[in-house]
């Protein structure tokens, strides 16, 4: 469940010259319902690959996003997390013909951490029709880019993952750079029923949502100018819609979780904008067989344990999560818990470890505080 919490206020703010809304702006009145024009989300989507692994320009927003937890040859341990976002700024396609023109908006984030050091990156692109755009998704192969940052399929849309995996993936900034070799032998997972991922319990709201939680990692980082091998788990997330929350809603909480066992855990909670409503939770519970089980929202308890007041603000950075019907009781504890991303948007966004009735490792994401 991908997002940040004031992206769609910053892109009007820019596009219309406004001035900036009060800090305590809803999620949801940020995210509401889209102009007209927009592809809408329903049920019974029957998801096409390698095709669903690129854009979906009619609808207002998508996203590839990476997060891994990593171990240098030392065994010291770290996180990082790519995602390169796409925003359509208007439902139709330019009235320029021109293969220069375009009216799709890119986005990519990039972080490294460590338990005492977390760099962050960002950079944007404006989608063109032309291969010589420096953002683009394009394929097959799939090739993910927003300049020299790029997620490259190194094979034909013919086995497991459909063209999504084997790839390379290349990130490099100022402070850090990592060249990753991505593999998986696990099929790809439909979130919610079948990649239609509720967001509000009425399901007014929704995304089509899948994932790949079962990745293996080898590759380089870049850190203190010298390179480290490193190797381990890594999860990406595939989502699109054209609006994500309702208006009533005000951040969620994300966890993506790799346990001990084999499995990985996929959950979230949407937060309303009053603190008396009921949040809105959702999980999957996978496996590499590419079998799964939904859980409903009474199989689902969140309870933060600890709170870290950062420069962009107080997010709960360790948390207890109970799932009786699943035997799961997990303590969650932030590898770093300063681990916000302090870019155009500000979130909270970094690697944990997983205690209790299972170990593990894992990725949570904290919007909307």
């Amino acid at each position: 469940m991908k997002l940040h919490p004031r992206l769609w206020l910053l892109l009007l703010l820019l596009l219309t010259g406004c001035s900036p809304v009060a800090k305590t702006t809803s999620m949801g009145q940020l995210l509401g319902r889209a102009e007209n024009g927009f592809a809408q989300v329903l049920p019974g989507k029957a998801f096409i690959f390698p095709t669903d692994h690129l854009a979906h320009p009619k609808f207002r927003q998508e996203w590839w996003y990476l997060t891994a937890n990593l171990h240098t040859d030392d065994s010291t341990q770290l996180g990082l997390q790519w995602t390169q976002f796409r925003i359509a700024l208007s439902a139709d396609a330019p009235e320029n013909q021109s293969p220069w023109a375009g009216n799709q908006l890119y986005m990519a984030h990039a972080a490294l951490t460590f338990k005492a050091q977390h760099f962050t990156a960002e950079r944007w692109g404006r989608g063109m029709q032309t291969d010589q755009a420096p953002a683009q998704v394009s394929g097959p192969p799939l090739l993910v880019q927003l300049d020299d940052w790029q997620w490259q399929t190194q094979t034909a849309p013919d086995n497991p993952n459909h063209g999504l995996l084997p790839a390379t993936l290349t990130v490099t900034d100022t402070q850090f750079a990592y060249k990753l070799r991505l593999s998986a032998d696990a099929p790809l997972i439909l979130q919610g029923d079948n990649g239609y991922s509720r967001k509000s319990a009425d399901g007014k709201v929704a995304s089509y949502y899948y994932s790949q939680p079962f990745i293996q990692v080898d590759g380089e980082v870049l850190h203190q100018g010298r390179w480290q091998h490193v190797s381990g788990v890594a999860w990406l997330d595939r989502e699109w819609s054209s609006e994500f929350l309702s208006r009533q809603q005000q951040g969620w909480d994300w966890f993506a979780l790799h346990l001990n066992d084999g499995s990985s855990l996929m959950l979230f909670q949407l937060r309303g904008s009053d603190t008396n409503d009921k949040p809105f939770y959702s999980g999957k519970r996978m496996f590499p067989d590419g079998s799964s089980r939904q859980l409903s929202a009474q199989d689902i308890n969140m309870q933060p344990t600890a709170w870290q007041q950062t420069a962009s603000g107080r997010y709960p950075v360790d948390w207890h999560l109970s799932l009786p019907s699943e035997q799961l009781e997990l303590d969650i504890t932030a590898l770093n818990r300063n681990a916000v991303m302090p870019l155009s948007v500000a979130y909270w966004e970094g690697p944990i470890s997983i205690s209790g009735s299972q170990q593990g490792v894992g990725y949570l994401e904290l919007t909307g505080y």
